[in-house]
């Protein structure tokens, strides 16, 4: 170790003299290849606490005593693997709920540990788990980052929003092309108020499955909660828009007597709750089950997606302004006293 030590010292004194005997410390650089932030790292250190400040300090050990304890690191490595698009807060959360306690924090220490230290190198270690059970690897669709269209972004619009049913907003999320099967698009429907979801894939986008949609998934499900669907907001997609005397979606809304709202010219932000909403299930369910499972049709990957949707309407929390934490189901439920007490028991 001593010999190593002088070696060290002798390699950074002599890139100092160097650049003294040469009046040029660029060049005593260049000679030496090192930077010249390296120059003046060992130049402060000696001025500093003259040579013996060049010595390289180990790295101190770390105190396993603060770790925590191997079950626990193992519930968080099985976690990170079988949910890699959940953030460490949300980990931890999840986690508590089954009795294992561990802080966010502790959680991301664990990642570090594992490598598991962000989005993709847990998608990774899902794609190693798959391949193993299978032997052989996953021949699925690539999952499309939202609507075919470009420029998209994730924002999040300001939405008048009073109660559950007073507001919904709707749209198309391009998921990819499945093998055998062709192109694949989901309807999505977001309760602006509660964040509750619905949702369909289909093989086309137009007017006829943008009805069946609310037809199929959406009225039903208010009407089972007895809430009224009062207006619905979509971008200007041709599946959406249209003369009403013509146009299926006009005429189902028509029918209905459901109000429609568009998004203005080149804002798409307006309606970001779907779109951000798409990001969330991009990452959570298609980019994590499609790793997992090979689709044959479309049928077997609306079962997984139903699944999905129930799980994220009743058991997973949301962070938003009105949600606070809690689940959509549980914001509907809360909501739908406060519509009650405001709009039906008045009338």
């Amino acid at each position: 170790m001593l010999q190593s030590n002088e070696k060290i010292i002798k390699h950074k004194v002599g890139l100092l003299n160097l650049a003294e005997e040469l009046g040029n410390m660029s060049k005593a650089c260049q000679i030496m290849g090192l930077s010249r932030d390296t120059f003046y790292r060992y130049r402060d250190a000696v001025e500093d606490g003259g040579v013996e400040a060049l010595l390289e300090r180990p790295r101190r050990s770390p105190n396993l005593k603060n770790r925590v304890d191997i079950e626990t690191e193992n519930a968080v490595v099985a976690y990170a693997v079988e949910y890699p698009a959940h953030g460490q807060v949300r980990v931890s959360n999840e986690l508590r709920k089954l009795g294992v306690f561990v802080s966010a924090s502790g959680v991301r220490s664990t990642w570090m540990r594992h490598d598991l230290a962000n989005f993709k190198t847990r998608l990774k270690a899902l794609e190693a788990k798959v391949r193993r059970r299978r032997h052989h690897p996953h021949r699925g669709p690539s999952p499309g980052a939202g609507k075919e269209e470009a420029g998209r972004g994730w924002a999040w619009g300001e939405i008048e929003t009073a109660h559950p049913g007073y507001l919904g907003s709707q749209d198309t999320f391009y998921v990819g092309t499945l093998k055998g099967v062709g192109r694949i698009y989901q309807q999505t429907y977001i309760d602006t108020y509660a964040k509750t979801a619905q949702a369909k894939l289909y093989k086309t986008k137009t007017p006829i499955t943008a009805a069946d949609m609310l037809n199929d998934k959406v009225l039903p499900f208010h009407e089972q909660h007895d809430l009224p669907v009062l207006r619905i907001l979509t971008d200007r997609g041709t599946e959406y828009c249209g003369r009403a005397d013509r146009h299926d979606y006009q005429l189902f809304l028509a029918i209905n007597d459901i109000d429609h709202t568009r998004t203005k010219v080149k804002s798409p932000q307006t309606n970001g709750i779907c779109e951000r909403f798409h990001k969330t299930i991009l990452q959570e369910f298609y980019q994590v089950v499609f790793r997992r499972k090979i689709y044959e049709t479309i049928e077997q990957l609306q079962i997984d997606l139903d699944q999905w949707i129930d799980y994220y309407n009743n058991e997973r929390t949301h962070q938003g302004k009105i949600c606070e934490g809690r689940t959509p189901m549980q914001t509907q439920l809360d909501g739908k006293e406060i519509w009650k007490e405001k709009f039906v028991d008045q009338t």
